[in-house]
């Protein structure tokens, strides 16, 4: 399985990119990590919200992740 792998790897060219494409990944893991992070609290704030504070925001609790993620959709 793991020959299979590393021959997919060397295939695609992801191993000419050495160290940079290694940090590169690392880096792009990283971003998405912290902004999942961020999503995730803005989520927990919303959710701790009352009904009716959701109401003055514009918000139902329904809508809290389309809310979050609105960047994200393309409605």
């Amino acid at each position: 399985m793991n020959t299979a792998v590393t021959q997919q790897a060397i295939k695609s060219g992801r191993s000419s990119q050495g160290f940079a494409g290694f940090l590169d990944a690392l880096g792009r893991g990283f971003r998405a990590y912290a902004e999942q992070r961020s999503r995730s609290a803005e989520i927990n704030a919303l959710n701790a919200l009352t009904d009716e504070q959701l109401a003055a925001k514009g918000l139902r609790r329904e809508d809290i992740p389309y809310h979050v993620f609105r960047d994200l959709f393309y409605v």
